[in-house]
């Protein structure tokens, strides 16, 4: 059996987290991840995606030889002061090459440079990378036609269809000795800039594009089937504008599982449209309370990847969201 190129750390392994981790193991990579205070179901996910796991941070950033943080962005600085901690504290690590941390949330520019500053009392001891993730959950190749799919005689890994990873800052991934070329290709990453930041940047434009407009979406056609013209609303965009139809029911369906986490992606678009663009924050802001509300106020906030009861269709996303609102209407009252 191949020994492993290196052991890469994944925090935590949701449902993008496994599908870099089951990527990289893929690629001839071997993942670990810190399981303590973790539900169930991830556990679950880890073990069945062959996820080696630690009980402590300290163990993991002691074992592993980079370390990717895949975290809702609200949970982003806590984690990197985590590691930094980890770093810092009784344990060493027993390698002479300093730990990689890969920042891969959807945070702000200023928001990434406040986490990078985080690790200046590790004294070299960590080499920190702003990144980000554009579009979907990493997926095998399918072997029933369906999709992507590897053929004898290919490399290790071939057929999988990934997200883009964007990276930035003075230190470069594919710059560490032994496997960082071999990394890089497996997470189709690239390189766009000195500059931390650059790359939380790049990742807060795009899903104000994505996002931003699954929220329009969200509060169309919810009030559209409180009308009672959902279905004709349907009809118009199809005949109209088809491909914005798919997108928006594509969109608003997939949401629900991801919606909690997207409040704070939401505030950070707007943090990010403020600071670097000069554009008043209430837009994203109202995108956020859009997502706050299927979150917090909405059954689909119960709903999780993979095992889906709620708005898995256009018209029952919309019951669903107006139930959710006229009941809130009811406390309020």
């Amino acid at each position: 059996m191949t020994a492993p190129l290196a052991k890469i750390g994944v925090i935590s392994i949701g449902d993008m987290g496994v599908g870099i981790a089951k990527l990289l193991i893929a690629h001839g990579f071997s993942v670990a991840t810190n399981c303590k205070g973790r539900s169930n179901d991830t556990l679950e996910r880890a073990k069945s995606a062959q996820v080696e796991l630690y009980e402590s941070d300290e163990r993991l950033a002691e074992a592993c030889d980079v370390i990717l943080s895949v975290v809702p962005p609200r949970d982003a600085q806590a984690t990197a002061q985590r590691i930094v901690d980890a770093v810092t504290g009784p344990f060493r690590r027993s390698g002479s090459e300093p730990l990689v941390f890969a920042d891969l949330n959807a945070v702000a520019p200023s928001t990434v440079r406040t986490i990078a500053r985080l690790f200046a009392p590790t004294r070299g001891q960590v080499h920190f990378i702003d990144g980000a993730i554009l579009g979907p959950s990493p997926q095998a190749p399918k072997s029933d036609g369906s999709g992507p799919s590897s053929s004898i005689g290919e490399e290790p890994g071939a057929g999988w269809t990934r997200p883009s990873i964007p990276l930035s800052g003075p230190y470069k991934l594919g710059s560490i000795p032994r496997y960082g070329p071999q990394l890089v290709a497996a997470l189709n990453a690239r390189y766009i800039s000195d500059e931390i930041g650059a790359a939380s940047g790049l990742k807060m434009c795009f899903a104000s594009m994505s996002k931003g407009f699954t929220s329009i979406a969200i509060q169309s056609f919810t009030t559209a089937q409180r009308l009672g013209v959902l279905g004709e609303l349907q009809d118009e965009l199809q005949g109209l504008f088809p491909a914005q139809l798919k997108a928006a029911e594509r969109g608003v369906v997939g949401m629900a599982p991801k919606a909690y986490r997207w409040v704070r992606e939401m505030e950070e678009i707007a943090l990010t449209f403020d600071e670097e663009g000069g554009f008043p924050q209430d837009m994203f802001r109202g995108v956020a309370d859009v997502y706050r509300i299927v979150a917090d106020d909405t059954v689909l906030g119960q709903e999780k990847v993979g095992k889906r009861k709620r708005g898995t269709d256009v018209k029952d996303m919309a019951t669903a969201v107006a139930e959710g609102l006229a009941n809130k209407r009811k406390k309020n009252d």
